[in-house]
């Protein structure tokens, strides 16, 4: 399986890492430590010495409650990161959900258009499909970032979630975009309880059926807090621990802030994983 993105064709057949730079003063984890393209683009160098695939650079919080960035706040941070990080030699996602924020990055060179909307911003799917051959991360969640903490979906998430994102792909689909393009993300945390980004987990198997590769992104979520009762500066272990229970469970891509330490446990699944299949192949 292959990711097809603007310059690169990304090999899935191991798992990749895709590390979060936040160009912000306010998201969750990290807001304000990389807020500055100076700043912003020595972390960039810093998770590709740490093993980075894929760079996501962002420049407004998703965090519940946070408030929307205007247009020209978001560009002003993150055009001149876009426009550096393509220099890198790695593949680059714009993380941003607005239309013309799209075109400026699509424009500036970057591969992939993460959308926490999964495009159902007017414009924001006529953006992607415009482009011959960028990648696309369709994102599901409920609500918005504004309110999604004050009423998270109800009953089961797993179908929910996969018809949504079928549905989006559809639209791509539909439009012209070559679904090797499309990879899903079912949205930890966006607007969802405890127990349904666990079931999510436990339940992967449900969203590969439609053959679209999956990106996890548990790095440091609430959820884990919950189960653990870690603050969110502490939530390496169990960040890690969701990484490779996502890889063990067929995710494709992991989205992480912490890119040298994810890097590490890959490689032991990797080389148990290589060890697994040379003793299957051994003669009895």
């Amino acid at each position: 399986m292959h990711w097809q993105t603007t310059r690169f064709s990304i090999d899935l057949a191991r798992p990749r890492i895709m590390g979060i730079v936040n160009v912000t003063p306010d998201s969750f984890s990290d807001g304000g430590r990389y807020a500055g393209s100076a700043l912003a683009l020595a972390r960039c160098e810093q998770l590709i010495a740490d093993g980075a695939d894929i760079l996501d650079i962002g420049g407004e919080s998703s965090r519940p409650g946070s408030p929307p960035v205007p247009l020209d706040e978001e560009l002003a941070r993150v055009l001149p990161v876009l426009r550096e990080a393509v220099k890198l030699g790695i593949a680059i996602s714009a993380d941003t959900y607005k239309p013309d924020t799209m075109k400026a990055a699509l424009d500036a060179g970057v591969d992939i258009v993460n959308d926490i909307w999964a495009l159902r911003q007017p414009g924001a799917l006529d953006a992607v499909a415009a482009h011959p051959n960028c990648g696309v991360c369709l994102m599901h969640m409920h609500g918005e970032p504004q309110t999604m903490h004050r009423s998270p979906m109800e009953g089961d998430a797993v179908p929910r979630v996969r018809s949504f994102l079928r549905e989006r792909s559809d639209a791509l689909l539909a439009a012209g975009v070559d679904r090797s393009r499309i990879a899903w993300d079912a949205g930890i945390g966006f607007g969802k309880a405890v127990e349904q980004n666990f079931a999510l987990l436990a339940r992967q198997h449900e969203l590969l059926a439609d053959g679209y590769p999956l990106l996890a992104a548990w790095s440091r979520k609430s959820s884990l807090g919950a189960v653990t009762g870690l603050p969110v500066e502490d939530r390496l272990a169990p960040s890690l621990a969701a990484a490779l229970l996502a890889v063990e469970r067929g995710a494709r891509v992991v989205r992480v802030h912490d890119v040298k330490e994810t890097a590490a446990v890959l490689k032991v699944w990797v080389a148990a994983t290589i060890f697994s299949e040379h003793e299957a192949g051994s003669p009895p």
